[in-house]
């Protein structure tokens, strides 16, 4: 194996660490909310927030300076498009960043499993049919939220996110956070977005964290009631998703790119990188 296929090889191995962190801090966070009563986050949900948003921290300060914790398949995309991230390295990082959200997935249900089970007979749900306890899991749509909506929220909530993110890994942002403590304001971005908005599709922000959890919950039993909601929090807004990490660069890059000219559009299909180990993400 060459040096080039062996670096990309642990880049993948990172992305795949960065997601699995992600999905188990937080999905076992969602697990506390909704498996117990009374729940410890019941009446504290910046509890569950900023539970989510450190375990984005954590997986940055783990895996950030191999492949720069992008763990997000929109802000990988953002990153090919405007900061010089390589296109062939594209599609092997969302790979990496789904089966990462299996494996987390597949942890959670290892801590949680029997409490799932219970949770399940006591409240009489079926898991095929109910989906009972999916939610833990992976995301759904709360009251009121049509498809439609379900786009417009996940372009809005996506959109702040890569704002944030590129203006906190811009290296000329005279205000960004300095000496490494980007990842933990970037987790806090994580938290305020959950805390403002958890509700209306379960931070359904990354389609990684989203689509790898419904696989593994697909395999573990759940069957295609782990597919009901898709079409609601990940089919249609997963081009939200897309959307959202294409156009806020471009909109930064046009409104000032004299002063941070990192974010530029970069020619499609191009084989070559800039430095990016600064543009950790979610």
């Amino acid at each position: 194996m060459n040096k080039t296929r062996f670096t990309l090889l642990g880049e993948l191995i990172s992305e795949w660490l960065a997601t699995l962190i992600i999905v188990m801090i937080g999905d076992s966070a969602v697990a506390m909310y909704a498996l117990y009563d009374p729940s410890p986050y019941k009446l504290s949900y910046w509890g569950l927030a900023i539970t989510w948003g450190l375990g984005v921290t954590i997986a940055i300060y783990v895996t950030g300076a191999v492949s720069g914790t992008h763990a997000n398949p929109a802000v990988t995309l953002a990153l090919a498009c405007y900061r010089g991230f390589s296109w062939k390295k594209v599609v092997p990082y969302w790979a990496a960043q789904i089966l990462g959200g299996f494996a987390g997935a597949a942890l959670v249900y290892a801590l949680y499993g029997p409490v799932i089970v219970h949770f399940a007979q006591v409240h009489q749900l079926d898991f095929v049919h109910d989906g009972a306890a999916g939610g833990v899991f992976f995301t759904m749509p709360g009251e009121a939220i049509t498809p439609l909506h379900a786009l417009t929220d996940e372009i809005i909530l996506t959109a702040f996110l890569v704002l944030g993110i590129f203006a906190i890994t811009c290296e000329y942002n005279t205000v960004a956070p300095q000496a490494n403590s980007g990842a933990l304001i970037i987790g806090l971005l994580v938290a305020i977005i959950g805390a403002a908005s958890g509700n209306l599709e379960g931070w359904a922000l990354n389609p990684a964290r989203d689509f790898g959890p419904r696989l593994f919950c697909y395999v573990a039993g759940w069957g295609a009631s782990a597919c009901r909601d898709l079409k609601t929090t990940g089919g249609c807004p997963l081009s939200g998703h897309y959307a959202a990490g294409l156009s806020v660069p471009r909109c930064i890059s046009a409104c000032c790119a004299h002063s941070c000219p990192q974010n530029q559009p970069v020619p499609l299909f191009r084989l070559t990188e800039r430095s990016t180990r600064k543009d950790y993400s979610t």
